[in-house]
Protein backbone atom coordinates (compact mmCIF):
# COMPACT_ATOMS: atom_id res chain seq x y z
CA UNK A 1 0.00 0.00 0.00
CA UNK A 2 1.38 3.37 -0.91
CA UNK A 3 1.73 6.37 1.35
CA UNK A 4 -0.73 8.23 -0.85
CA UNK A 5 -3.46 5.57 -0.28
CA UNK A 6 -2.76 5.58 3.46
CA UNK A 7 -3.08 9.38 3.51
CA UNK A 8 -6.43 9.23 1.68
CA UNK A 9 -7.74 6.54 4.07
CA UNK A 10 -6.66 8.61 7.09
CA UNK A 11 -8.21 11.74 5.62
CA UNK A 12 -11.54 9.95 5.00
CA UNK A 13 -11.48 8.50 8.55
CA UNK A 14 -10.80 11.93 10.09
CA UNK A 15 -13.60 13.45 7.99
CA UNK A 16 -16.05 10.74 9.12
CA UNK A 17 -15.04 11.30 12.75
CA UNK A 18 -15.51 15.07 12.37
CA UNK A 19 -18.95 14.59 10.78
CA UNK A 20 -19.96 12.30 13.66
CA UNK A 21 -18.73 14.86 16.19
CA UNK A 22 -20.75 17.59 14.47
CA UNK A 23 -23.86 15.38 14.45
CA UNK A 24 -23.46 14.56 18.14
CA UNK A 25 -22.89 18.22 18.94
CA UNK A 26 -25.99 19.31 16.97
CA UNK A 27 -28.20 16.65 18.57
CA UNK A 28 -26.93 17.70 22.00
CA UNK A 29 -27.59 21.38 21.34
CA UNK A 30 -31.13 20.74 20.05
CA UNK A 31 -31.86 18.51 23.05
CA UNK A 32 -30.67 21.17 25.49
CA UNK A 33 -32.61 23.87 23.66
CA UNK A 34 -35.81 21.80 23.60
CA UNK A 35 -35.46 20.85 27.25
CA UNK A 36 -34.81 24.46 28.22
CA UNK A 37 -37.87 25.72 26.38
CA UNK A 38 -40.20 23.08 27.75
CA UNK A 39 -38.95 23.50 31.33
CA UNK A 40 -39.11 27.28 31.30
CA UNK A 41 -42.61 27.40 29.85
CA UNK A 42 -43.87 24.95 32.46
CA UNK A 43 -42.33 26.83 35.34
CA UNK A 44 -43.84 30.14 34.18
CA UNK A 45 -47.39 28.84 33.92
CA UNK A 46 -49.08 28.15 37.24
CA UNK A 47 -51.26 25.08 37.36
CA UNK A 48 -54.82 26.49 37.29
CA UNK A 49 -56.66 23.45 36.03
CA UNK A 50 -57.55 22.23 39.47
CA UNK A 51 -60.29 22.04 41.98
CA UNK A 52 -59.43 24.46 44.80
CA UNK A 53 -60.77 24.17 48.35
CA UNK A 54 -61.72 27.47 50.01
CA UNK A 55 -59.71 27.88 53.23
CA UNK A 56 -59.94 31.63 53.98
CA UNK A 57 -62.90 33.88 53.30
CA UNK A 58 -64.15 36.99 55.07
CA UNK A 59 -65.48 36.20 58.53
CA UNK A 60 -65.88 32.45 58.02
CA UNK A 61 -63.74 30.02 59.98
CA UNK A 62 -61.67 27.37 58.26
CA UNK A 63 -63.81 24.79 60.09
CA UNK A 64 -67.00 26.22 58.54
CA UNK A 65 -65.45 26.17 55.06
CA UNK A 66 -64.19 22.59 55.48
CA UNK A 67 -67.53 21.43 56.91
CA UNK A 68 -69.35 22.88 53.89
CA UNK A 69 -66.74 21.44 51.49
CA UNK A 70 -66.52 24.89 49.89
CA UNK A 71 -64.61 24.83 46.60
CA UNK A 72 -64.06 26.44 43.23
CA UNK A 73 -63.46 24.23 40.19
CA UNK A 74 -61.25 25.58 37.38
CA UNK A 75 -60.63 22.25 35.63
CA UNK A 76 -62.51 23.29 32.48
CA UNK A 77 -61.01 26.05 30.38
CA UNK A 78 -63.00 29.27 30.82
CA UNK A 79 -66.00 27.50 32.44
CA UNK A 80 -65.89 27.10 36.18
CA UNK A 81 -68.02 25.89 39.00
CA UNK A 82 -68.22 26.26 42.75
CA UNK A 83 -70.12 24.92 45.70
CA UNK A 84 -70.36 26.39 49.17
CA UNK A 85 -72.26 23.51 50.75
CA UNK A 86 -75.66 23.54 49.07
CA UNK A 87 -76.20 25.04 45.62
CA UNK A 88 -74.04 24.44 42.60
CA UNK A 89 -72.62 27.62 41.10
CA UNK A 90 -71.38 28.11 37.55
CA UNK A 91 -69.52 30.93 35.82
CA UNK A 92 -67.20 31.92 33.01
CA UNK A 93 -63.66 33.04 33.71
CA UNK A 94 -60.67 34.36 31.78
CA UNK A 95 -57.06 34.31 32.90
CA UNK A 96 -55.32 37.46 31.70
CA UNK A 97 -51.79 38.87 31.74
CA UNK A 98 -50.20 40.44 34.81
CA UNK A 99 -52.00 38.14 37.26
CA UNK A 100 -55.46 39.32 36.30
CA UNK A 101 -58.62 37.24 36.14
CA UNK A 102 -62.18 38.05 35.15
CA UNK A 103 -65.32 36.23 36.35
CA UNK A 104 -68.62 36.67 34.53
CA UNK A 105 -72.00 35.04 33.83
CA UNK A 106 -72.31 33.80 37.40
CA UNK A 107 -75.37 31.73 38.25
CA UNK A 108 -76.48 28.98 40.61
CA UNK A 109 -79.19 26.54 41.46
CA UNK A 110 -81.75 28.02 43.86
CA UNK A 111 -82.37 25.58 46.71
CA UNK A 112 -82.72 26.81 50.26
CA UNK A 113 -80.29 25.18 52.69
CA UNK A 114 -80.60 26.16 56.32
CA UNK A 115 -77.28 27.45 57.68
CA UNK A 116 -75.42 27.66 54.34
CA UNK A 117 -77.06 30.60 52.66
CA UNK A 118 -74.82 33.38 54.04
CA UNK A 119 -71.63 31.71 52.75
CA UNK A 120 -73.16 31.16 49.31
CA UNK A 121 -74.57 34.68 49.09
CA UNK A 122 -71.34 36.35 50.21
CA UNK A 123 -69.22 34.22 47.87
CA UNK A 124 -71.58 34.83 44.93
CA UNK A 125 -71.54 38.61 45.49
CA UNK A 126 -67.77 38.83 45.91
CA UNK A 127 -66.61 36.46 43.14
CA UNK A 128 -67.31 38.85 40.22
CA UNK A 129 -65.26 41.57 41.96
CA UNK A 130 -62.13 39.38 42.10
CA UNK A 131 -59.69 40.80 39.54
CA UNK A 132 -56.26 39.56 40.62
CA UNK A 133 -54.86 36.10 41.27
CA UNK A 134 -51.69 34.61 42.66
CA UNK A 135 -50.61 30.98 42.70
CA UNK A 136 -47.94 30.12 45.25
CA UNK A 137 -47.14 26.47 45.66
CA UNK A 138 -50.46 24.73 46.28
CA UNK A 139 -52.35 27.94 47.11
CA UNK A 140 -54.50 30.19 44.95
CA UNK A 141 -55.41 33.66 46.21
CA UNK A 142 -58.02 35.83 44.53
CA UNK A 143 -58.09 39.53 45.37
CA UNK A 144 -60.24 42.48 44.36
CA UNK A 145 -59.33 46.16 44.07
CA UNK A 146 -60.62 46.78 47.63
CA UNK A 147 -58.14 44.30 49.12
CA UNK A 148 -60.72 41.60 49.89
CA UNK A 149 -59.38 38.09 49.34
CA UNK A 150 -60.37 34.47 48.91
CA UNK A 151 -57.70 31.86 49.60
CA UNK A 152 -57.83 28.31 48.28
CA UNK A 153 -55.66 25.20 48.55
CA UNK A 154 -55.42 22.65 45.75
CA UNK A 155 -57.76 19.75 46.43
CA UNK A 156 -55.17 17.20 45.30
CA UNK A 157 -52.59 18.46 47.78
CA UNK A 158 -52.21 16.62 51.07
Amino acid sequence: MSFQKIGIILEVSVTKINIMKVKVLLVSLFSILFLGISCSSQSQLPHYNRKWMLVEFQGFTKEQLVKNKAYIDLTKKENGGAKMGCNGMFFSYKIKNNHQIEFSQIGSTMMYCDGNMKLEQDFGKLLPTMKHYEVKGHFLTLKNDNGQTMKFVAEDWD
